[in-house]
């Protein structure tokens, strides 16, 4: 097991979520949620963040703890119904799709 969430009750009223590694270590705790129900779709939100967010360095070294650059973000234009598009001409290879009557 990778680890789990845990639904806490905050000391300030409402919940908190844990995060906890595989041994039950600590690993982060949220901002209070009023309700159970915003709780649960803030760990939603933690799992999208986790599986899709890059690493900024905030230190007050600036140095990243892994070695190399850290990644930068693809960049993609899209078209319509979430097709790649460029920027010239909305479409790919820059050719407008023509429509045949």
């Amino acid at each position: 097991m990778a680890g789990y969430f845990e639904l806490v009750d905050a000391p300030d009223g409402g919940y908190r979520i844990r995060m906890l590694d595989a041994t039950g270590s600590l690993m982060a705790v949220s901002v209070p949620f009023p309700t159970k129900k915003a709780a649960v779709a803030g760990v939603a939100q933690t799992r999208e963040i986790a599986g899709t967010g890059l690493i900024r360095d905030g230190s007050s070294d600036g140095q990243a703890a892994a070695p190399g650059p850290l990644p930068r973000p693809a960049r993609r234009t899209l078209g319509v119904a979430g097709r790649g598009a460029s920027a010239a001409g909305g479409s790919l290879g820059g050719k407008r799709a023509r429509a045949h009557h």
